[in-house]
């Protein structure tokens, strides 16, 4: 079973600039972020999403922020709620703080290190090492490492993969899965690391 998977963000936000600013600044650390602009998609979008944290505006339109957390606190959510007033003024710096730190309380224990052979992910520090040295990998590149590493040897279909680390805006038709693959592996070093498997997928 996968134990480790990258932080998924819903956030609403009415305007479409603040929420991408936000978003970007989200996904830059590796998290996987949905963007809605008002409560009831809110609603809707978590019945059928299990997200880590919500991001709400608290002045959605039609739906009031408070009246969207009043409705998740009575489902059966682990989502943590994080509430923006409309005078707040966030740095993106401290928002992906207050992001990662909620999700961290959302899940019932602290992401395990993954270790195969002298390739090591710590999922809380974000630090993936090969014998010793530090990896230098994008947010995406990391995540793709995470999910296979946790995949415990698992074949990961592509279409998985894509669902599970990228969010809803990517398009299933893209190669979007085997470009990132093919940038990871020379990063990985000489020895192979993640195996194709023909109408499969990947595995470590």
């Amino acid at each position: 079973m996968i134990s480790s998977t990258p932080t998924r963000v819903l956030v609403a936000e009415e305007h479409a600039g603040p929420a991408r600013s936000a978003a970007r600044a989200l996904r830059r650390e590796g998290m996987v972020v949905d963007v809605v602009p008002d409560g009831a998609a809110v609603l809707a979008r978590t019945s059928v999403t299990d997200y880590d944290v919500v991001v709400l505006a608290r002045d959605l339109p039609g739906m009031s922020g408070d009246e969207v957390c009043r409705r998740l606190a009575k489902r059966p959510t682990h989502a943590r709620v994080l509430l923006l007033a409309a005078s707040d003024t966030v740095a993106h710096a401290e928002l992906v703080a207050r992001v990662r730190a909620l999700g961290r309380r959302s899940r019932t224990a602290p992401p395990p290190v993954l270790v195969r052979g002298d390739l090591r992910l710590d999922p809380a520090r974000r630090v993936a090492t090969r014998a010793g040295e530090r990896l230098a990998l994008t947010p995406k590149e990391f995540s793709v490492l995470e999910y296979l590493l946790a995949a415990e040897g698992r074949v990961v279909p592509a279409d998985e993969l894509r669902r599970r680390v990228w969010d809803e805006t990517t398009d299933p038709f893209t190669t979007t899965v085997k470009a990132t693959i093919s940038r990871l592996r020379p990063k990985l070093g000489t020895s192979p690391v993640i195996e194709t498997v023909p109408r499969g997928g990947y595995r470590i």
